[in-house]
């Protein structure tokens, strides 16, 4: 899926992949929440809240890989730009049910809740990063 997000460079526009939303997870924590009422009711709301928070993130990121760099847009404004000469690793953890994404780069590691379209986020990984086999 190319990119419609008016922000991004109309240059790179063609070259570029903007992931879809996904609230599984979100959706998930949320209903977790539910049952934990009748037990907890602090730690239901808690556990409700961050689904909450989580809900409202899938809303406002998005992840779009352009020919030479991952950039992270909150709320149609670049938030963030990761070369991909700085990565040296990456993996989707659990992916029957993707939860995490991680990448470390020459300088830093970051972790990722899965909060878009997981096969797709797979797709463009193994496009602009393939990891070297050993």
């Amino acid at each position: 899926m190319t990119t419609s997000n008016p922000f991004v460079d109309p240059n790179i526009a063609s070259q570029a992949t903007e992931l879809s939303p996904n609230y599984a997870i979100s959706v998930v924590i949320v209903l977790a929440g539910l049952p934990l009422i009748l037990v907890q009711p602090i730690a239901a709301g808690v556990v409700a809240i961050f689904g909450l928070f989580l809900v409202y993130q899938t809303s406002t990121i998005r992840l779009v890989f352009t020919a030479t760099d991952l950039d992270v847009y909150r709320s149609q404004e670049k938030f963030r730009t990761f070369p991909y000469q700085e990565w040296q690793d990456w993996k989707v953890f659990w992916f029957g049910f993707p939860i995490l994404f991680y990448f470390k780069e020459v300088k830093s590691i970051h972790f990722l809740p899965v909060l878009f379209d997981p096969q797709m986020l797979k797709t463009c990984l193994e496009k602009y990063i393939p990891l070297k086999k050993s």
